[in-house]
């Protein structure tokens, strides 16, 4: 209960800080448009390592997100605004508490870990692909960990999540990831953003 009322404060003042920020700052805004990202997934399927890679961010080692953690990701057409939930058993039962406002999903998962652990992350997807507050947004689902000599290969993924039916007339991008390759990482965010542009597009015909 205590990691939750630490996650309700600091969003509180993630929150405050933002309103401060729109008040008093005189900067130019960002010509880019930006999107709020919530990134899911269990704990060690290496959120914070690539989210980190995104950023430039150089560090010795990535400590494991035991609450929440936001950053502003840049790329060329958009800034991605990422918040990150902690994928602990303490935390991933609030993970819900955390959808609100948010725009696309990035759900991240540990292509070399056990067939436990990947049942998990399965019951996990599912649970986000059908939840009232994501179901209608865009999905990128990154398998984790390529460079593993035990990953399994994406379509094995694909058939054993059960993207094909469940995802079906949903919009989601299943790609391979590793942050020996960030590149091909940077490639899998770009489509997931040009889903997001799709989408606002939509929105603004309504």
């Amino acid at each position: 209960m205590s990691e939750h009322i630490q996650l309700s404060v600091a969003l509180c003042r993630i929150g405050f800080y933002k309103c401060l920020q729109t008040l008093c700052c005189t900067a130019p805004p960002s010509p880019r448009p930006e999107y709020d990202v919530v990134c899911i997934g269990l704990s060690g399927a290496g959120k914070s390592s690539l989210l980190s890679r995104l950023c430039n961010e150089i560090s010795n080692g990535t400590v494991p997100t035991t609450g929440f953690s936001i950053k502003a990701v840049p790329f060329e057409n958009a800034v991605l605004n990422v918040k990150e939930l902690g994928g602990s058993e303490t935390i991933k039962k609030y993970w819900s508490r955390y959808y609100q406002g948010s725009q696309g999903v990035v759900f991240v998962l540990n292509s070399a870990t056990s067939d436990e652990e990947m049942e998990l992350s399965r019951s996990e997807l599912h649970l986000a692909l059908q939840h009232p507050q994501l179901c209608a947004l865009p999905f990128l689902i990154l398998a984790n960990h390529q460079d593993s000599p035990a990953a399994r290969y994406l379509p094995e993924i694909q058939k054993y999540l059960e993207l094909q039916p469940l995802g079906q007339g949903k919009r989601w991008v299943l790609a391979g990831s590793t942050t020996n390759n960030m590149d091909a990482v940077k490639e899998s965010f770009s489509q997931l953003i040009s889903l997001l542009e799709e989408k606002e597009v939509q929105l603004n015909r309504i």
